[in-house]
């Protein structure tokens, strides 16, 4: 009896021990199964997370069947590729802003086109006659310009109150000073919407505009209320609102006059104004709505022929390196176009000649020189900077500096010579009428 038990007890075990084992194997195959075929949240775990802090991921099976990526090639710099096909001559040309004679376009005109190859061309009163004749001039000077690889700017100072160059079939549009004492940056917005409007029935591309002078001297024979006002922060309010209204129409605004015209005593047009002021008084009025301009990324700087001898005793703001490379480029940190005031003012003539100030002024950082009223201080300045760069006294590098900056404006606004006169006449007109009664109303 006690065999028989213990070979039924035997009989009973062998069963349990194979399905033991057998289920021993089928754990084994199935833990075998699912190293060997990782789920897909563990793949995403794995290339999240290990195998961007390790690298493991680099080395899986999968990772290494996917091809290197191609390398994508960097994007042509379309300003580069233009400055670099220009001659020599004709970045010369690009920084060269130029009046012309009369209300048609004349021989000489053509030929400082054609040979100086000028970057822009100013108009003032005696070059405008109809909206239709106006419009004709501005486009015969393009096209005389298609000849030339880069469109021209066609400027004009066009800021409302006295200094107006519109025909008087156009509205006219009251001076900074009116539009300041709403204290409405609306409105200045408006203004400046309104005045690009006016620019382009002609085709005009640039205004220089708006005034950032303080018109803290009530003597000042120059400013008075082509100013917004005696506050610093009123003028940076309204200008700056100004300068977006011009933007929002497509066309280019330009600053001026840095570092501040409004206090000084002295018609720039005539003689050399003197200010007494230190960095730190100029840095608590005059400069702020200029800063502000920076800060809003201006287009351009137009600056003036002032003497700061308390910041440079030997040169006025126009051709100073003090004043525009130290302030205006560096502490300023302002990296767009700088263009000087009228080269041919009194303020310059009476005290430079021409080559000298057109050479100091480039090595000082101006990018644009502006002279009106004769080609032959458009040549001079052409042959003065071409003949500078080949003895080495002005570095082509320092030309490519401030052709860089100028055909980046240019493209920046999509200039082109085929672009045509635009606009209603009538609706602007209209349009100027309302915003006048609401800046009457105030």
């Amino acid at each position: 009896m006690h065999n028989y038990r213990d070979n039924s007890n035997n009989k009973r075990r062998i069963p349990l021990q194979v399905l033991c084992l057998l289920l021993g194997i089928v754990l084994l195959l199935s833990a075998c199964g699912q190293a060997q075929k990782p789920s897909s949240a563990t793949d995403s775990n794995t290339g999240s997370n290990t195998g961007s802090s390790t690298g493991q991921s680099s080395s899986s099976p999968e990772q290494n069947t996917v091809p290197p990526k191609e390398e994508i090639p960097e994007e042509p710099d379309p300003v580069q590729e233009q400055l670099s096909s220009l001659t020599l001559e004709e970045k010369i040309g690009q920084m060269i802003l130029a009046g012309v004679q009369g209300t048609t376009l004349d021989d000489q005109a053509k030929q400082m086109i054609t040979e100086q190859k000028v970057g822009g061309i100013i108009f003032y009163a005696n070059n405008v006659t109809t909206l239709e004749g106006t419009a004709k001039f501005v486009r015969s000077i393009k096209e005389a310009n298609q000849s030339n690889p880069v469109p021209i700017f066609m400027s004009v100072d066009q800021e409302g109150g006295k200094v107006s160059r519109m025909p008087e079939t156009v509205e006219s549009i009251p001076s900074n000073g009116k539009v300041g004492r709403t204290k409405d940056s609306a409105l200045a917005k408006t203004m400046g919407e309104l005045l690009a409007r006016q620019v382009q029935l002609v085709g005009f591309n640039v205004d220089f505009a708006p005034v950032l002078d303080v018109n803290s001297n009530p003597k000042n024979p120059v400013i008075g209320d082509r100013s917004f006002g005696s506050s610093a922060e009123l003028v940076s309010r309204m200008g700056i609102a100004e300068m977006k209204g011009l933007r929002s129409e497509g066309i280019i605004p330009v600053v001026k006059h840095f570092p501040g015209h409004g206090d000084t005593s002295v018609d720039s047009h005539l003689d050399l104004p003197v200010v007494n002021k230190t960095e730190k008084q100029l840095s608590e009025l005059e400069w702020i709505p200029f800063q502000a301009a920076v800060k809003e990324q201006v287009e351009a700087v137009m600056v003036a022929h002032i003497l700061f001898p308390k910041l440079d005793p030997d040169h006025p703001a126009s051709l100073s390196d003090v004043i525009i490379d130290e302030h205006l480029r560096g502490k300023f940190n302002y990296d767009g176009v700088v263009i000087t005031d009228d080269l041919s003012m009194g303020a310059i003539a009476k005290n430079f000649k021409l080559d000298e100030a057109a050479i100091a002024t480039v090595k000082a950082g101006s990018d644009i020189l502006l002279v009106a009223h004769s080609y032959e201080s458009a040549k001079t300045i052409f042959d003065t900077l071409r003949s500078a760069v080949k003895s080495g006294e002005i570095s082509e590098s320092r030309i490519d500096e401030s052709v860089r900056r100028i055909l980046t404006l240019k493209q920046q606004y999509k200039l082109s010579d085929d672009q045509k006169a635009s606009g209603d006449l009538k609706q602007l007109n209209a349009d100027i009428v309302d915003w006048r009664k609401q800046i009457d109303a105030r």
